[in-house]
């Protein structure tokens, strides 16, 4: 059993998910990384062990009730509890216009950035409420999108929204267990999603502009920190940006 705490990263292998995987190990962590392809998830938990803590990488798609029954199953055998879990796996759709959105995109967009944080917070709740010493924290990937859509992006507006009512619920429920449950929400940072917001996307004027990133590892330091509070103490909601991205004040 680690003597230490033990988070999980969902989507841990690159971006934001890789960023924030270090960033906890840094500051201590054992790190569960899981996503859908094995050799980013290898090359993340090597990085992991560098920082002299134990990393477990896991295959699984987060939106199958199955995969993430294996996926808790494995982090309690090995560490024996779990201490953070970050929701950050998600997936978005291509800019078409609403009414040509294919259904079966829809659903793969719901399935991973909805019910996938559905059911990995169900599983951490089973795993936190019966540890000991009791509880943990939650913490959803919620994005400016959480906010404020872009110009044909239903499918990825409408689950981000519905995150932040996953989070406020879970917040809720998760207090008579001791889990606090928080969001944060990232406009621009450079991964491989984003990149294409440097080189120019549609505005809700109908323009093409380039728009101001930021270092993902900032959005990393942003969630150690979320993490490093005690239970007793909840930052329910960060926005961590590009200074300069058309957000604030409609650009």
């Amino acid at each position: 059993m680690a003597s230490h705490k033990v988070a999980m990263v969902t989507g841990g292998g690159t971006g934001i998910g890789r960023s924030s995987a270090l960033a906890l190990a840094k500051n201590g962590y054992s790190v569960v990384i899981t996503g859908r392809r094995k050799e980013p998830l290898d090359q993340t938990a090597a990085d992991i062990e560098k920082n002299g803590v134990k990393a477990l990488a896991v295959i699984a798609d987060v939106g199958k009730p199955g995969d993430v029954d294996m996926l808790f199953a494995k982090t309690k055998q090995t560490f024996g509890r779990l201490d953070v879990l970050f929701n950050n796996a998600g997936m978005s759709a291509p800019g078409v216009m609403l009414e040509d959105l294919p259904f079966e995109t829809w659903k793969a967009v719901v399935d991973v950035n909805l019910t996938g944080v559905f059911l990995c917070t169900q599983a951490a709740f089973r795993i936190m409420k019966d540890q000991d010493p009791r509880g943990g924290r939650i913490i959803n990937n919620g994005s400016i999108s959480a906010h404020a859509p872009r110009p044909n992006s239903i499918a990825y507006t409408a689950t981000k929204h519905a995150v932040t009512g996953l989070t406020k619920t879970t917040a809720l429920d998760g207090r008579k267990y001791d889990i606090a449950c928080g969001q944060i929400d990232i406009g621009n940072a450079v991964t491989e999603l984003a990149a294409r917001m440097a080189k120019g996307v549609p505005q809700a004027d109908g323009s093409i502009k380039a728009e101001a990133m930021m270092d993902v590892d900032h959005v990393g330091q942003s969630v150690a920190f979320m993490a490093s509070m005690p239970l007793e103490s909840n930052v329910l909601f960060l926005t961590v940006m590009a200074t300069k991205m058309p957000f604030v004040g409609r650009g």
